[in-house]
């Protein structure tokens, strides 16, 4: 299982999340964005080159030294300002209130303890600062609800503890921010894996 996680799960991951299907997600979770920003699950990197001029500081974690190898490959010439960073969400090596944006794309799905997770970025987060993100989650109808609740036990052994079923805004809205925006609606690819929840939530 080391093997996989170490050497073929990577790939798998930039592979899959790298589909151009993605990329006006990435976009519109990217733009406006300012200042010194903390991105979570930064991945491979995918996000970097999307990040607007006005953006002095990315700071990178994600619990794959593999991944966060290719991230800083993919920064460096873009981004002198980027630091990755091991580690997991739910214990952000940063201080209170340091950051003026956090982002996550594809990330809450996978964290051991969302709950958890969201208390940290509430915690990193400025008090003017925002969150965005873009997740895929619990799907609204009942018939592929129960496909997401039934694949997910073996999805997430195979795809990085990917859980098909979190209620993605509810876990937001119940962390202690207030959500500005927020979209719903499927992407192509099968139902249960493609529900997505894409918006923008403050402090209250």
């Amino acid at each position: 299982m080391r093997l996989y996680e170490k050497h073929i799960l990577p790939r798998l991951t930039h592979l899959a999340m790298g589909q151009d299907q993605l990329l006006p997600y990435r976009r519109r979770a990217i733009s406006g964005l300012h200042g010194r920003v903390l991105e979570i699950g930064i991945g491979s990197g995918l996000n970097i080159a999307l990040y607007p001029e006005a953006v002095r500081q990315i700071i990178g974690i994600d619990p794959s030294p593999e991944l966060l190898s290719r991230a800083a490959q993919t920064s460096h010439g873009l981004m002198p300002a980027a630091e990755m960073i091991e580690g997991v969400a739910e214990a952000l090596p940063l201080e209170d209130r340091s950051v003026d944006c956090v982002v996550a794309t594809w990330t809450l799905c996978s964290v051991s303890e969302p709950e958890k997770a969201l208390a940290e970025i509430r915690r990193v987060l400025k008090p003017d600062g925002v969150f965005r993100f873009v997740e895929h989650g619990l799907a609204p109808g009942p018939r592929i609800r129960r496909w997401q609740r039934w694949l997910t036990p073996v999805w997430k052994h195979c795809a990085g503890n990917c859980h098909l079923d979190r209620p993605t805004a509810d876990l937001i809205e119940t962390s202690g921010f207030r959500m500005e925006r927020l979209n719903t609606g499927y992407a192509t690819g099968p139902k249960p894996l493609v529900f997505m929840y894409e918006g923008q939530a403050r402090l209250y």
